[in-house]
């Protein structure tokens, strides 16, 4: 962490503009006056006229939902200051650049004009916002200055920045440039999302999620460990607590444990389970209808013995109350225990696959790792009749290794930007670069096209896209890493 700086002044700033700097929809202030780049200062929120222009026409419809949130008293004697910055540039713009200016801050183009008066021009500050760790309330009042003396001296640091470096010198370069944003789809989705975000946990998280790939918002490299998912790694451990106590008075407690865990894995995994089907004597050990019908037997002990077979095929016939609906069903059998010769040869023959809860503590730690990665239809085709543990780990290898190959363009984009300079990269520069960055497989141009797209989709946005006139033309840039776990 950098040493701690003493700030003494403040850069005045109508509330609304700071709370745009501080949520990183933009980068830009608009001062009276020429600012040295380089100097720092605290942003100091004031309550300006907007003049002849309402909320509503000073700011650009996809703010104007955060610019709702933020509480304003104007009579209030204190002022809260909650970040500071450090000017990295400023630069003088003409009206004739309004227009796109416009599109890359929170400002409406009659904003812009309002603000250059008389004057020929408008000076731009691009600041590097940085939150204080707690916010600073301090006496104060406005007195029409660019700049105001703090009445204590401000300890501050670089330790919370609201962008990345690499991001701020991209969003820099598009103001510098007057660039058109790169991503008009996603701030209309996250203006839409503002509003619902205050009530609905899900909104206010895809909202974080849209913010990132905007790059508004650095995304939390560190988070903490989610304490629901500790049971994942119990799996393969119920099932031989099973195996432990095959002799012992408590095996019906270990037995029913051990059902439920892989019920609950299943479901992680994302089959929907019925409930209406819970083991139990006479009972299937699991149903699920969704995405397509599984019916499974759970079986604890060290041996998974011959009758298995039968069992599950009399129960999901007679339970199931439909013999087309058992048939249509994948089959499944899992236990700790080494499965006899006999009930192997009877599995391949019923269509049913038997594996082990480590293999299935392994799928579901795959899926932990990296959400949405098990495609249950392509799992289905390794869960092969008879012993398919074998089977199933090659589909969890191959799975790995597909992410391992996405993770490594995502490096590639990201270190291409890196040593050129580049704010995006054609896939024929891609291309080249990849046979030289020691690739872990051979592709073909087309190849690559089609995972870029797969890595610039808004649903996984690990690249952004600037689309090109053909697949060729297409321009792809780095947004966020794709570790491999």
């Amino acid at each position: 962490m950098s040493q701690p700086i003493l700030l003494q002044t403040a850069l005045c700033l109508p509330v609304l503009d700071i709370e745009a700097l501080i949520e990183g929809q933009m980068i830009a202030a608009m001062p009276r006056n020429f600012i040295n780049p380089g100097q720092q200062f605290a942003l100091y929120p004031v309550n300006v006229s907007i003049n002849l222009l309402s909320t509503e026409q000073y700011y650009r419809a996809s703010f104007l939902p955060t610019a709702q949130k933020v509480c304003i008293n104007l009579a209030s004697e204190k002022v809260v200051i909650k970040a500071w910055a450090k000017c990295e540039g400023c630069k003088i713009h003409p009206p004739e650049s309004f227009e796109a200016l416009s599109q890359l801050t929170v400002w409406t183009k009659e904003a812009l004009q309002q603000a250059l008066g008389q004057r020929p021009h408008i000076f731009l500050a691009y600041l590097r916002v940085y939150q204080l760790l707690e916010p600073r309330e301090i006496l104060g009042q406005f007195q029409g200055r660019q700049f105001t003396p703090l009445p204590n001296s401000l300890i501050i640091s670089e330790a919370n920045p609201v962008l990345s470096a690499r991001i701020f010198a991209i969003r820099k370069q598009q103001l510098e440039k007057l660039q058109p944003p790169q991503h008009p789809e996603l701030e209309k989705l996250q203006s839409a999302l503002a509003s619902f975000a205050i009530t609905n946990p899900a909104a206010k998280q895809l909202d974080k999620n849209v913010k990132v790939l905007l790059g508004w918002s650095i995304e939390e490299d560190t988070q903490p460990p989610n304490l629901d998912l500790t049971w994942i790694n119990d799996i393969a451990a119920l099932g031989d607590r099973s195996i432990e106590q095959d002799e012992g008075k408590n095996n019906y407690q270990a037995g029913t444990d051990f059902e439920n865990i892989v019920r609950k894995s299943l479901e992680f995994l994302g089959f929907t389970v019925d409930y209406f089907h819970k083991g139990g004597a006479g009972g299937v050990d699991v149903f699920c209808s969704k995405p397509y019908p599984l019916v499974g037997e759970c079986k604890a002990g060290k041996k998974i013995p011959n009758p298995t077979a039968v069992q599950l095929l009399n129960l999901g016939t007679l339970r199931l109350k439909s013999q087309e609906l058992f048939k249509q069903s994948a089959k499944l059998i899992i236990g700790p225990g080494e499965p006899t010769t006999q009930l192997k040869d009877a599995a391949i023959i019923q269509g049913m696959a038997i594996i082990n809860p480590q293999t299935l503590e392994q799928l579901v730690k795959l899926q932990s790792n990296y959400r949405g990665s098990v495609d249950l239809f392509k799992l289905k085709e390794y869960l092969k009749p008879g012993y398919a543990d074998t089977e199933v780990e090659k589909y969890i290898q191959q799975v790995y290794k597909d992410i391992k190959l996405r993770s490594h363009l995502v490096q590639l984009v990201k270190k291409h930007q890196e040593n050129t300079g580049d704010n995006n990269v054609e896939v024929a520069t891609l291309f080249g670069a990849y046979g030289y960055s020691n690739p872990p497989q051979s592709l073909s141009r087309e190849e690559m096209h089609e995972i870029l797209l797969e890595l610039s989709s808004p649903l996984t946005g690990y690249l952004g896209r600037i689309k090109g006139s053909d697949w060729k033309s297409d321009r792809f840039y780095f947004l966020r890493d794709l570790p491999i776990v």
